[in-house]
């Protein structure tokens, strides 16, 4: 049973169910789906005690404890907002190269993504006014090196998070080649 002190906003359904939507066929690794040409996505947020918030989605079953930056007065050991823009840049480019590079048909035997930004103080305020996005990627082989960083380059095109935002982003992808390891 739920009383109203534990009950918070966003509690429950967040998002519904979109009519009249376009409909677009994608083909992921050899699958036929159907996409939607349009989706919705909603957080709340709420602020819990003195310098503590949390946000929920429906999509995932726990919610993010969050705080200001230290800097700003926020507690250590908490997701920072800043933090949680960065973390959707690195997710989004994570998962956009892994899409395209499953319709390409194109292994790879590791991703890491770094993400980190620059804020200062401007006329209006405190803004990023960089980020840089570090995509490691980690291939079988140098013949694959050109189809790899065609991809690296694909995926900062398309990536979706790093389109929505205002500020400038740098890309300074990495690519690694792996030898298998042999067994004895």
């Amino acid at each position: 049973m739920t009383t109203p002190r534990q009950r918070r906003p966003g509690d429950g359904a967040i998002a519904a169910p979109l009519s009249g939507v376009r409909k677009s066929t994608v083909f992921s690794q050899g699958d036929l789906k159907t996409m939607s040409d349009e989706h919705a996505y909603r957080v709340a947020a709420w602020w819990t005690s003195g310098r503590t918030g949390l946000a929920k989605s429906d999509s995932a079953p726990n919610a993010i404890h969050f705080t200001a930056p230290t800097e700003f007065g926020g507690l250590e050991g908490r997701w920072t907002p800043e933090e949680l823009l960065l973390a959707a840049v690195a997710g989004c480019y994570t998962t956009t190269l892994r899409a395209i590079a499953g319709t390409a048909q194109f292994d790879f035997t590791d991703l890491q993504v770094e993400a980190s930004g620059t804020v200062r103080k401007t006329e209006s305020g405190y803004n990023f006014t960089q980020i840089v996005v570090r995509p490691n990627l980690k291939i079988a082989s140098t013949e694959e090196r050109d189809r790899a960083l065609d991809l690296l380059k694909r995926a900062e095109k398309l990536c979706l998070v790093s389109r929505a935002i205002g500020t400038t982003l740098k890309f300074e992808p990495q690519l690694e080649i792996t030898k298998p390891a042999t067994i004895v």
